[in-house]
């Protein structure tokens, strides 16, 4: 074996110590010792209807400490500020029953071991040195760790679009049912079965809270938190501002439902003056070339041939 192959298998070696060493740094963080692991053996065999260990199937004894240890490689590499970024963002994407924080966490530090491995190995197989193997290690462990937040970022987004796109009609519909004699809480539940779609279920959610014993106001602001769409935050402040001053909510819907309606229609305008511009490019790129080649071509082989 030459230099180089020792070299790289002494690369490898150190990779895969540190990689160890973090493991074990995050299952030493996140796990209990002394008194509290002792306390909680005590309350596990002697909790009703617990079993001895042996009788633990694999997923109990491997798995979940496995799951726990790179939640926690997750949680360790995670700055402060983004739990509650990711919190905010996985309420525009509608809370999804199946990614609550800790499984989008435990993700991002399987994410990152798995690209950090892959990385290393791509770099290693390419013949680079030392210097690419750690930046190739490092920005393939970043990628990993980021894509599930850019994938509920992109979530969110694609669900605050629709809401935009939804919230018109519903908005009509919630008009009319409390002009025709409905209350609020009878009309937003009208909505809420009849329309499908992110706005049916985020006023199905606020109807909840209210049935739950949450006042009105609470959850209209909750609502309004929820929500990165402009038009429905300034709905809910509208109707909390109503509901404060005892102003008719039948009168605020309306004004709200003629708004909704003026913005949809300019919305549509603006997205129409915009299609000129987007145009320019596929046609400067795509279609001039193919022009160009079938009008001068046949010129210019003509002159090539004259030349010869």
């Amino acid at each position: 074996m030459t230099g180089i192959g020792f070299a790289f298998v002494g690369l490898g070696a150190i990779f895969v110590a540190i990689a160890v060493g973090v493991f074990t740094l995050v299952s030493a963080g996140t796990g209990r010792t002394g008194v509290a692991r002792a306390l909680e053996s005590i309350d596990h065999v002697y909790s009703p209807g617990a079993g001895s260990p042996s009788d633990e199937n694999l997923r109990d004894r491997a798995l979940t400490p496995a799951v726990q240890r790179v939640a926690g490689l997750g949680r360790l590499f995670t700055p402060k500020g983004a739990v509650a970024k990711l919190q905010k963002w996985l309420d525009y994407a509608g809370n999804p029953p199946a990614w609550p924080p800790e499984r989008v966490m435990e993700m991002q530090g399987l994410g990152l071991l798995v690209f950090a491995v892959f990385g290393f190995l791509v770099a290693l197989g390419g013949g680079r040195s030392l210097v690419g193997l750690v930046l190739w290690t490092v920005i393939a462990a970043a990628i990993g760790f980021w894509l599930p937040f850019i994938l509920l970022y992109n979530a969110g987004l694609r669900r605050q679009e629709d809401m935009r796109k939804q919230l018109p009609d519903a908005m009509d519909l919630l008009t009319l049912s409390v002009e025709a004699g409905l209350g609020f809480e009878a009309a937003v539940a009208q909505v809420a079965t009849t329309m499908p779609g992110a706005v049916s279920r985020e006023f199905s959610r606020m109807l909840h809270e209210m049935q739950m014993g949450q006042r009105r106001a609470d959850a209209l602001r909750a609502l309004g938190s929820r929500t990165s769409v402009i038009e429905l935050r300034t709905i809910a402040t509208s109707l909390l501002q109503a509901t404060e001053l005892g102003i008719p909510i039948a009168d605020v819907l309306r004004e709200s439902a003629k708004e909704m309606r003026v913005k949809r229609r300019q919305h549509a305008e603006a997205a129409a003056a915009k299609v000129p511009v987007k145009v320019v490019f596929p046609l400067v790129f795509c279609l001039l070339p193919a022009l160009f080649v079938v009008v001068i071509g046949p010129g210019a082989i003509r002159i090539l041939q004259s030349f010869q």
